[in-house]
């Protein structure tokens, strides 16, 4: 993309209604503009990384053998008083009436929606185990809609739900999605911490919440040190094992980690001094094993190996995607702008012109642009007639992880600058060589895409 093609409305002033580090980056950075409170019109650049999160979220899913489908935002009130949570539910759900006077509303999460699309089609227990998911808008009513899209009231979400006809399958379940959830967060350069954590309105026995470490976070949570130090890597784990499954579950979760709505002092106090910590978390996922708390009420049952109906063990698994966004930015950014990872950056590169018009740097980057491009790359070429200091500033607010300098008297000795916008460290190479170099960092984000299990 040619940046002077670009619809990137970027301020120069600090927003004054941004309280944190991520609001302020993304309306700087023209990402969003706020339409209501909590509600927001997601512009290309926020767009762009937005759909990148969501796809990661769908490559994982895939890897992990679950099945994508799409269910309505606005759902019957019915569904919702068979399970009993109609009027439990509270404030935060948006209750309204359609012109006909029936009861709907704007679902925050879609159990009782889900289970009515299990009962209606699902007869057999040789029909599981079953595992669907959607990616969709929601809304939740906040009393005090703030921080941009850490905390909005319109967000978009992966909910998943499973459906077993045992509680020890819906246990490998659960620890299936804790595995598929740590490899997606890992990919888009995150550490998300597994906390135990309470089940909420949705109830459960079994539920971990994942957090990821940040002084603006919600939550305070309480953890052994020596979890940071774990990571999922690129190991390669079968999701239909059992053991497999059950031993990533135990390492990731053996050392104290819990939330503050969890947090048990006694137990905290045998971790080793040395290695207690207290920190700020900022909730990315949750996942919750409930058993046949949905099923029984809505008669979601199957007949079983010896003829008998049963009702189904269940469990839902949750990603807040928009909110992501938000939580990649608090833990990457600085004093100067955004910190793309390398999986969820908008643009690949950008590209700096510093003498917009001259023959020889318009010929060089204009090369250089369409052989990244034939290298499956997503540049943002700035070409703009417009000073270096200025074209610099936009780079390093929205935050690119690498880009390319190109002037004159760099191209008289055939070399171009390539800058690491983490490190900020630069190199002069040729421009062949700085395409070789960036198709090599990115040859693991843009490898053979995930086929579905």
């Amino acid at each position: 993309m040619r940046l002077s093609r670009y619809f990137l409305p970027v301020l120069k002033e600090e927003p004054k209604e941004a309280q944190i580090v991520s609001h302020r980056l993304m309306l700087r950075a023209g990402m969003i503009k706020q339409q209501a409170a909590g509600i927001y019109s997601w512009l290309p650049l926020g767009f762009k990384v937005l759909k990148r999160i969501e796809q990661i979220v769908h490559e994982e899913q895939a890897r992990a053998g679950h099945i994508p489908l799409l269910m309505p935002t606005l759902q019957p009130a019915d569904l919702w008083r068979e399970s009993g949570r109609y009027d439990d539910y509270g404030e935060e759900m948006l209750r309204i009436k359609d012109r006909h006077k029936r009861d709907l509303l704007y679902g925050p999460t879609n159990e009782e929606m889900i289970t009515d699309i299990f009962r209606s089609h699902v007869n057999s227990y040789k029909d599981l185990p079953l595992t669907l998911y959607h990616v969709q808008w929601k809304f939740r009513d906040e009393i005090r809609p703030r921080f941009g899209v850490m905390r909005g009231r319109e967000f978009l979400m992966k909910d998943g739900y499973n459906f077993d006809l045992t509680k020890e399958a819906a246990l490998h379940a659960y620890n299936r999605h804790l595995v598929s959830y740590l490899r997606t967060y890992e990919r888009m350069g995150l550490q998300a911490i597994p906390m135990r954590a309470d089940g909420g309105p949705i109830g459960g026995d079994y539920t971990h919440e994942f957090l990821v470490l940040a002084e603006t976070g919600e939550s305070e949570v309480f953890y052994d040190s020596q979890i940071t130090d774990l990571t999922f890597g690129d190991r390669q784990i079968d999701y239909d094992s059992v053991e497999e499954c059950q031993a990533v579950l135990e390492e990731f979760t053996s050392r104290y980690a819990r939330t503050d709505e969890t947090h048990d002092e006694a137990i905290f106090a045998q971790v080793p001094e040395e290695r207690r910590r207290t920190a700020r978390g900022i909730e990315v996922g949750q996942i919750f094993y409930f058993g046949t708390k949905y099923s029984e009420s809505m008669g979601a049952t199957v007949v079983g190996p010896d003829g008998a109906r049963v009702p189904v063990e269940m469990g839902s698994h949750g990603i807040g995607v928009s909110r992501l966004l938000g939580a990649i930015i608090e833990a990457n950014h600085d004093d100067k702008g955004i910190i793309w990872p390398e999986g969820v950056t908008p643009f690949h590169v950008g590209i700096v012109n510093l003498k917009q018009g001259d023959n020889s740097t318009d010929s060089a980057c204009d090369a250089i642009y369409a052989e990244l491009q034939a290298r499956g790359l997503d540049p943002l070429y700035d070409d703009r007639d417009d000073r270096a200091g200025a074209k610099f500033a936009t780079m390093d607010l929205i935050g690119l992880p690498w880009r390319i300098t190109v002037g004159p008297r760099g191209l008289a000795a055939n070399k171009v600058e390539l800058t690491n916008r983490r490190t900020g460290a630069t190199e002069e190479m040729s421009p062949k060589d700085a395409i070789a170099r960036l198709e090599q960092i990115y040859q693991p984000v843009l490898g053979p895409k995930v086929q579905d299990k």
